[in-house]
């Protein structure tokens, strides 16, 4: 038997939201954002991911989860298991992420990292789909044409 859990209802999200909103300006900043988050380990979520995600949903670009999603066995880190689990890479490219993002060198990464490594992974991945015209998980690109596409992302 399995249950779905039902989407929250707009009431729940605006009472989270203000209370997240500290100031009430109506906008979430991003020192906000960081008090409100949890990795799991008490320790403050990591500035950089804040960034990330205020960037990534910043609609009006004024730039003012629980990790059980991911987290299965509840320990604050997500494991190469788990990573696995929601992206469809090789194992030796899962492997060079979680090095990437483990800061503490334990073969897993923090909640706060791995939704960091999420939004690069994200981003990356929608800048290849834009030259990715046919959907076939190829493109061919001159050396400058990749360096413009990387360094003109918001990562």
């Amino acid at each position: 038997m399995s249950f779905v859990s039902p989407m929250p209802s707009r009431e729940f999200l605006w009472d989270v939201f203000q209370r997240v909103d500290k100031d009430r300006s109506g906008a979430i900043t991003a020192e906000e954002l960081q008090q409100a988050l949890s990795n799991g380990t008490w320790t403050p979520f990591n500035p950089e991911t804040v960034r990330l995600m205020i960037g990534m949903f910043d609609i009006d670009k004024t730039d003012p989860d629980s990790s059980g999603m991911f987290d299965k066995n509840q320990k604050g880190t997500v494991s190469f298991e788990e990573f696995g689990a929601l992206w469809k890479l090789s194992d030796q490219i899962i492997d060079t992420l979680i090095r990437k993002y483990d800061r503490a060198g334990r073969g897993t990464i923090y909640f706060d990292d791995f939704i960091q490594c999420c939004v690069v992974l994200y981003t990356l991945t929608s800048a290849f789909r834009q030259l990715d015209t046919d959907l076939d998980g190829v493109i061919t690109i001159h050396y400058e044409q990749f360096l413009g596409m990387v360094f003109n992302l918001k990562i």
